[in-house]
């Protein structure tokens, strides 16, 4: 037997990188242990929250109906509802069919506990979403819409038209999370090899805490519609996954080799490296 053979092991694909995943929670620990599966250093910065609705009321009624079986539907058009529904222990009885806007909202739901029936196969977009449940759906049906402050309300309107009884309510405000001063280093000085964009809400902060990253700093999108909103956002993005799966963005970062990062162990010698901005004016 050659030892030597036995003993070596595979690189993992994303040995070395130290990856910033912008989400918190089930969701977030989720995704970290993705990484370090793939050999990655995952570095958790949560970059957006969300704040109570400004309807408290409106919101906790249909919560209430909705666990005494009011709906037909639940629609969850980001992980960010789904930290609503969790932060408020929304109860979805069996008789509630839930649709999820797109593999990660999905996955967020699973990680709760809640269960997921419809997921567009095509258009993970809010507009999608309502095409695939108006096919589904030729009778009227009583569906609650769970949605933020600055949503366009596209899925009440094209599921209203439709004939359904929709009731569109404001589950939550997103709102910034300032990072810390150690992980707003280590973006600033390359240790962060790649950020995680996983919507358009994160792509702001993205833009906004880091305004100046480093060229050897990769932007991946998770789908061709979040990295059209990061570069709505003011993003380079460098790459884009193909499919909206948390599993799809890991894949492609792997494809990349390991950018340049600064030696976080190098003597100080007073000279910097030299960073061109990727974002000037």
């Amino acid at each position: 037997m050659n030892t030597a053979a036995a003993s070596h092991q595979p690189v993992k694909p994303l040995t070395g990188w130290r990856v910033l995943v912008p989400r918190g929670g089930p969701w977030g620990d989720g995704v970290a242990a993705n990484l370090r599966r793939q050999g990655a250093t995952p570095v958790i910065a949560p970059l957006i929250n969300f704040a109570p609705t400004n309807d408290q009321a409106a919101l906790e009624q249909s919560l209430a109906d909705l666990a005494a079986g009011a709906f037909d539907w639940l629609t969850v058009t980001s992980a960010t509802t789904v930290d609503v529904l969790y932060a408020y222990r929304a109860v979805v009885p069996a008789t509630t069919k839930v649709a999820a806007v797109g593999e990660t909202t999905a996955a967020a739901l699973l990680a709760v506990g809640y269960r997921v029936d419809l997921v567009p196969e095509k258009d993970n977009s809010a507009a999608g979403m309502a095409e695939q449940l108006i096919g589904l759906e030729p009778e009227a049906r009583d569906i609650l819409t769970l949605r933020s402050e600055i949503a366009k309300p596209v899925l009440t309107r094209m599921l209203t038209e439709a004939g359904h009884r929709v009731r569109s309510v404001v589950a939550y405000r997103t709102v910034g999370v300032p990072v810390t001063d150690r992980i707003a280093e280590d973006v600033h000085s390359g240790r962060i090899n790649a950020i995680l964009v996983t919507s358009g809400s994160v792509a702001q902060q993205v833009h906004e805490q880091f305004p100046d990253l480093p060229d050897t700093t990769l932007v991946a999108a998770i789908g061709p519609r979040t990295a059209k909103d990061a570069r709505r956002a003011g993003l380079d993005v460098d790459i884009v996954a193909e499919a909206q799966t948390v599993d799809a963005l890991i894949d492609a970062v792997a494809k990349f080799p390991l950018p340049h990062a600064t030696d976080e162990f190098a003597p100080k010698t007073g000279v910097l490296p030299q960073l061109h901005a990727k974002h000037q004016g």
